[in-house]
């Protein structure tokens, strides 16, 4: 009984030691291309192409020249260490003597290890090094940096969505950072509150615009979401402002417009900080009407006070929102701008701003160097 113990534990063993071998080997692998684990897999793989390639060069130089070696090293400075790079660079700096060695000088003829190819080489090497620092320092790997920018740019497309409205209404958004950007100082959080009878719209404006206002805006869209909807109205913009005074960022300010509207009167509130007046369209006039609360910007001063403007959508009327990107320019101030937008708005009355907000933003501004906003909502007749 004790034999045939000891005879069959020794498989077993095997199999178990397989086992651990073949989940650490994924284990590694997956936490490789997450950007997670050590980086010996791709250390391993690119210092085993050195001495191929040197064998390509020494037995055809001509289809496989020296230069060949800035392919490792090129793909080093994107996935490896900087300690595990060096050592590939040690690596690559033998193979070029090698090569220099067996090819012999050259002065004696073409495809040759000459001068050129070694600040090539050495070249790629410096930026492929500066590339791997800067990863090791910001502590994101390049293959999971593109892909957390997507997600962050997605979830500030998500936070941004307008929620449903009830029949009866009809609201849209449009968004363009400047110069083509993915990330845009400008950003919209919005939520229905008291049981979905109220709604509450933030329009921000974030000093700077593009990718320099994008990490502000970001952190800004997260904190502000929270808070809406989580306090009276009365008490959003001086919590915000708040926050924005404790960052103590060098360019700290922000504008904001908050509009809180009850869905099922019409009656709307609209608290403003520092921010442009928001236009209604009067149905039965037919002409639009500036509307602003009264209130200071975001994170300038401890204690400010903003004092609401009330107005009324009724069936057929429109509210329009939206920030300087699209009616100020080089070239025009604010009021040439309004006109300018009030006018092109009016060509999508009969047609009841159905999808009016990208086509006044390409109207209006469409090569404009900054963050445009738009937020369109109306009380269908």
């Amino acid at each position: 009984m004790g034999n045939r113990v000891g005879v069959d534990s020794y498989p077993a063993r095997m199999r178990r030691s397989a086992h651990r071998a073949r989940v650490a080997l994924r284990r590694s692998g997956v936490d490789y291309f997450r950007g997670e684990g050590s980086d010996w897999l791709a250390f391993g793989a690119l210092l085993l192409t050195i001495p191929a390639i040197t064998v390509g060069t020494l037995a055809d130089p001509v289809w496989c020249a020296p230069a060949t070696l800035v392919l490792p090293i090129v793909a080093g400075g994107l996935l490896l260490r900087p300690a595990s790079l060096l050592a590939l660079y040690a690596a690559a700096a033998g193979a070029l003597i090698v090569e220099s060695l067996v090819l012999g000088p050259y002065t004696q003829g073409p495809a040759r290890v000459t001068p050129g190819t070694v600040l090539v080489v050495a070249a790629c090497g410096f930026f492929g090094l500066l590339i791997a620092q800067f990863r090791a320092r910001v502590g994101v790997p390049w293959r999971r940096g593109g892909t957390m920018l997507f997600d962050l740019r997605e979830r500030i497309r998500v936070q941004s969505a307008l929620p449903r409205l009830p029949k009866g209404w009809h609201r849209e958004m449009a968004l363009r950072p400047a110069g083509g950007q993915s990330f845009s100082g400008d950003f919209v959080v919005a939520a229905r509150t008291h049981g979905g009878r109220t709604l509450e719209v933030l329009l921000t404006d974030v000093s700077g615009k593009g990718m320099d206002a994008g990490s502000r805006a970001l952190l800004l869209s997260g904190a502000f979401g929270g808070l809406l909807g989580s306090l009276p109205p009365h008490a959003f913009l001086p919590a915000a402002n708040g926050y924005l005074l404790r960052q103590d960022w060098d360019e700290g300010f922000a504008t904001s417009i908050h509009l809180v509207l009850d869905l099922e009167s019409g009656d709307y509130e609209l608290l403003s900080a520092g921010h442009l007046p928001a236009l209604q369209l009067h149905a039965g006039t037919g002409r639009w009407e500036e509307k602003s609360g009264e209130g200071p910007l975001l994170g300038v001063y401890d204690g400010a006070e903003f004092h609401p403007v009330k107005g009324s959508l009724q069936p057929g009327d429109v509210l329009m929102l939206f920030t300087d990107g699209l009616v100020e320019s080089a070239d025009r101030d604010i009021a040439e701008g309004i006109d300018r937008l009030t006018g092109e708005a009016d060509r999508y009355v009969a047609s009841g701003f159905e999808g009016a907000a990208w086509h006044l933003i390409e109207a209006c501004a469409k090569d404009v160097n900054d963050d445009r906003a738009l937020l369109l909502i109306s009380r269908k007749g």
